[in-house]
């Protein structure tokens, strides 16, 4: 029934769960030891309209799910499960501002960032979404006085660079949003991005930067983060530096986006300059409220809004949608056939797009923070695998690197290949070029090269092993037309819906993230234990007490 999952825990779990004691996943245990020596080859050879058949064209992503090792059985079964996990009701949960965050009792609402006005979605008898376009508008103000010129820093230049400093989903989704959409960003502006509080990250980032043309913003919902107040720290005083030490400046070069405004006015920043979000917003889950005002401060209001539609219409299509002709519930289920069944670890999400390089990074904090955890929703512990691991590059440069593993290493890894019809860069054939490479690995995967194929090359008896590719290595292929703030939007809210469905069959909670609180808390403790000065005992254990020391004396 596939692999269990990986535990560094001393005592295993007396009893199978609910999960995977339920009739449905019993059925597709059985499924699957009928099934899991079946080849593609066969699948196809099986039912010639397979290709044709299994396929969903929605909301302007056509997914391609055939190249899977699995038959319109094993759909069926999939669904059945989800049906058992009653997911429809936990979408709806979600979408109507449910506090399905147990752990932390908050509703989970980034799908209201993106529902335009005129709706109204309840958290504890309040409609959420006159706040949400409030911010929006301020954020659209003020984007437009700083694109226009009209916002000057303190010396009376225009702002050219803008800087966002911020971690985690603080950072990943606006750095992401950037890269995913400069073809539309205005090229006068200039815009970095801080998160490590490695110095290294802020000297890079700022060198060439003149601080009288140059706007902060500072993305952090506490105003206590501590890599991100250290670099806005940094950020100050090399703007006042780069002043001529006049304090006066900061208000017009510092933004924040924050919910404590007097953290933020000691920090110097005006509260006028403030954009608020809420506790129902999950650091990765935010782009598209105020963390993403650089991402508006680049592409503008206009092509904002455009990629919160995307966003809304990709949540529309999930709530809507039947889970069989859903495409976030299909392509959650079939990793969960092959994470819990086939007991692959990771994904590799592979874009053939160049402006999607940063999207499978932004992925590895969706899903990873979101489903890496061992406790369902009761507390009590699993005895399935949760959280696949997702990993990827962009196309065709990963063809170079690793795609040797996934073609002929002992792993099996689920493959999103992700194409467009045009490019926003249209040069000669390199579309057709790249588009012929994304197709041809998605079917060089899915049927291989036998050895016959092989020696009828002529290939000499000793090197035929070395030269068959064993193929049956499973993949989807998503096509849509071309790049674009919708579209990119689209594509988000897919794989975070993914997530949840996902996190539901597997009863955890998706939503909070307590295991990123204790290397932060352990942090603050040795932070003052690192001063070669410092006459506090360690009381670490002798691992961590050496290396203390260690550091010490290099310092």
């Amino acid at each position: 029934m596939g692999k269990r999952a990986n535990r560094m825990h001393e005592k295993e779990p007396s009893m199978t769960s609910p999960l995977t004691s339920s009739p449905p996943w019993k059925s597709l245990a059985q499924h699957y030891d009928a099934i899991k020596n079946v080849h593609l080859r066969e699948m196809f050879a099986d039912d010639p309209a397979r290709g044709e058949a299994m396929t969903l064209d929605a909301v302007g992503l056509y997914l391609d799910y055939s190249k899977n090792r699995a038959t319109a059985e094993t759909m069926g079964l999939l669904v059945d499960l989800a049906k058992s996990a009653n997911l429809s009701d936990r979408i709806e949960a979600m979408f109507t501002g449910e506090k399905i965050n147990l752990t932390e009792g908050r509703s989970v609402l980034h799908t209201a960032l993106r529902t335009p006005k005129g709706k109204s979605v309840l958290v504890d008898g309040v409609d959420v979404i006159p706040e949400v376009h409030a911010v929006l508008d301020k954020m659209s103000a003020f984007c437009d006085r700083v694109r226009s010129g009209q916002w000057k820093g303190h010396t009376g230049k225009r702002i050219r660079n803008i800087v966002n400093v911020g971690i985690g989903g603080s950072d990943l989704g606006p750095v992401m949003a950037y890269e995913s959409l400069r073809h539309f960003s205005d090229r006068q502006l200039t815009f970095r991005f801080i998160s490590n509080v490695d110095a290294t990250d802020f000297a890079e980032a700022t060198v060439d930067l003149d601080p009288s043309e140059t706007l902060f913003i500072v993305a952090s919902k506490t105003f206590t983060t501590i890599e991100t107040m250290t670099n806005a720290a940094t950020a100050r005083q090399w703007l006042v530096d780069g002043l001529g030490g006049d304090q006066t400046a900061i208000p017009k070069h510092f933004v924040a986006l924050s919910t404590n405004a007097e953290k933020v006015a000691e920090f110097g920043i005006d509260t006028d300059n403030m954009f608020e979000f809420w506790d129902w917003v999950g650091g990765r889950y935010s782009m598209e409220s105020a963390i993403g005002l650089s991402t508006m401060l680049a592409i503008g209001p206009q092509g904002f809004r455009e990629m919160l539609d995307g966003f809304h219409e990709m949540d529309q299509h999930f709530r809507n949608a039947p889970l069989d002709q859903n495409l976030p519930v299909l392509m959650g289920m079939l990793s969960i056939w092959y994470s819990n069944f086939f007991g692959c670890e990771t994904t590799a999400v592979l874009p053939y797009e160049q402006y999607l390089k940063r999207f499978p990074a932004y992925l590895q904090q969706l899903t990873m923070e979101s489903n890496g955890k061992y406790v369902t929703t009761d507390g009590g512990q699993v005895d399935y695998a949760t959280g696949m691991i997702y990993w990827g590059e962009p196309g065709t440069n990963g063809q170079h690197s690793f795609y040797q593993l996934i073609h002929q290493g002992t792993r099996l890894i689920p493959c999103d290949f992700i194409a467009f019809g045009k490019s926003l860069n249209p040069i000669g054939d390199h579309q057709d070029i790249l588009i012929a490479n994304v197709l041809a690995q998605s079917e060089a995967l899915a049927f291989g090269k036998t050895a016959d194929e092989v020696k009828a090359e002529g290939t000499q008896d000793w090197l035929v092993p070395h030269r068959v590719f064993q193929g049956n290595r499973p993949s989807n292929t998503i096509l849509a037309d071309q790049m674009s703030p919708t579209m990119l939007g689209k594509l988000v809210a897919l794989y975070e819906h993914i997530v949840f469905v996902q996190s539901v069959v597997w009863n955890i909670d998706a939503f909070d993230q307590w295991g990123v609180e204790l290397g932060k808390v352990l942090a603050k403790n040795i932070i003052p234990e690192l001063d070669p000065k410092s006459a506090s005992e360690l009381d670490h254990d002798s691992s961590t007490n050496a290396l203390i020391r260690r550091y010490r004396s290099m310092r």
